[in-house]
């Protein structure tokens, strides 16, 4: 039973045992053990606080970004825009070329088929005008070919010039 109910002599050698234990350890091992915990906490603090400023930099590094890929985006379009532009003002400029010259080739071959078409007129009359001369020399031989023919022919002309 003295295990279970020590003897009072056995309590206060403990507590002597304790408190001198207890001494040693508050002048010896506590100072470096709340000295190493702060040192500890101290360099988790600076860690936490590189890490926040780190994150800091980053989200204003990531703002940077956006922003530069929403100016790069923007002069994107804008470059896009104006190329568009050009390219329709470079199709309406050659669509009006390619008119003028068609309109102008249309005029040319217009005037080089009246022309063409005055020279065959003028070749057909002067034909006709042959043939006109050819035929009435063929009449005259056969008509004027009598002596009688010819004095008749020539009276018929004078009655029917009328001079005023």
């Amino acid at each position: 039973m003295e295990l279970i109910k020590p003897s009072f002599g056995l309590i206060f050698w403990m507590l002597i045992g304790f408190g001198i234990l207890f001494f040693i350890l508050a002048k010896f091992a506590w100072p470096v053990i709340t000295n190493g915990i702060a040192s500890r906490n101290k360099k988790i603090q600076d860690q936490l606080d590189e890490a926040a400023r780190v994150h800091a930099e980053l989200e204003n590094m990531n703002q940077k970004y956006e922003e530069m890929l929403a100016d790069a985006k923007a002069e994107r379009d804008a470059i896009v825009a104006d190329a568009r532009k050009v390219s329709e003002k470079l199709y309406e400029e050659a669509k009006l070329k390619a008119n003028n010259e068609a309109q102008a080739i249309i005029d040319d071959a217009k005037q080089a088929i009246y022309y063409e078409k005055m020279k065959a007129i003028t070749d057909v009359k002067n034909e006709i005008a042959n043939f006109s001369i050819d035929i009435a020399q063929k009449v005259l031989k056969e008509e004027l070919s009598d002596k009688e023919r010819q004095e008749k022919l020539i009276e018929e002309w004078v009655d029917n010039c009328k001079l005023n």
